[in-house]
């Protein structure tokens, strides 16, 4: 009788080991996915209505176009994504650490940038406004022995290193556009540089604010950035093609920017 009893012990002792051995097999299946490549890290900064911004009425979500654009594109190619939200000057450094898999923040393909990343076909275009505070401030030459504002390591900031070669005044930097925003509110930055649909989300929720257009700059077309020699460059040009093609993308512009192209 000891022995039977010892026996069915024995017998639910080695039922319970393969059970938890069938847990920790399932458990490692699903690891695995994630690291088959089926999980894509995208980096952006959160701070660029309409491209990008926090949704706090969705509880902190990062919404807008950008998002709508790389979710569409990952959803036809199979991926899933993780956000990681960031100050923009540090987007290229975390493709070139491998922190990122890639980057859309209403990002302008310049040369400069072409040294370390590869970037997809530009998705839209816009231009460059000067916003401002000052009523007195109605033209580039009204800039002159005051303070502009730029966003750190963006194509803005090259715009205003462009304009000092023929104009004086003080060039300020910080990491996000609402803190431009806000410098500018409280009278510690005369101007800022800032990109039409970006702009046009500020100056419609701060009335104090107007604008005019910079003069003699090219449309600032934005692409999404890869780390070098990415297989996903080519991946996403197909499906930015399909957008293009068949009317996605038009449809998400009339959504974030209210405008038909």
């Amino acid at each position: 009788m000891k022995r039977n009893f010892l026996s069915i012990y024995f017998i639910i002792i080695i039922a319970f080991l393969a059970g938890c051995g069938a847990v920790e097999e399932k458990s490692s299946s699903d690891t695995g996915s994630d690291s088959s490549g089926k999980k894509l890290i995208m980096a952006t900064s959160a701070d660029y209505p309409p491209y990008e911004f926090v949704d706090t009425a969705k509880g902190g979500d990062v919404v807008g176009f950008d998002i709508d654009v790389a979710n569409h594109i990952a959803k036809e190619l199979g991926y899933e994504i993780e956000i990681k939200d960031m100050d923009f000057n540090g987007l290229i450094p975390a493709l070139d650490s491998g922190k990122a898999d890639f980057v859309i923040a209403g990002m302008t393909p310049n040369e400069e940038r072409k040294k370390t990343v590869d970037f997809s076909d530009e998705y839209y275009a816009a231009q460059q406004l000067i916003v401002t505070k000052d009523k007195s401030i109605k033209s580039i030459e009204d800039l002159e022995g005051k303070t502009l504002g730029v966003q750190l390591a963006s194509i803005q900031e090259k715009e205003a290193d462009k304009l000092l070669k023929e104009h004086n005044f003080e060039v300020v930097q910080r990491n996000k556009v609402t803190e431009l925003v806000q410098e500018m509110k409280s009278n510690r930055v005369d101007a800022a540089i800032i990109e039409d649909a970006v702009a046009y989300e500020f100056l419609k929720k701060n009335k104090e604010l107007s604008s005019f257009a910079l003069p003699n700059t090219d449309a600032a077309g934005s692409a999404i950035a890869f780390p070098k020699d990415s297989e996903l460059t080519s991946k996403f040009n197909k499906e930015l093609k399909k957008m293009k093609e068949d009317g996605t993308l038009d449809k998400l512009v009339e959504k974030w920017f209210g405008v038909k192209k």
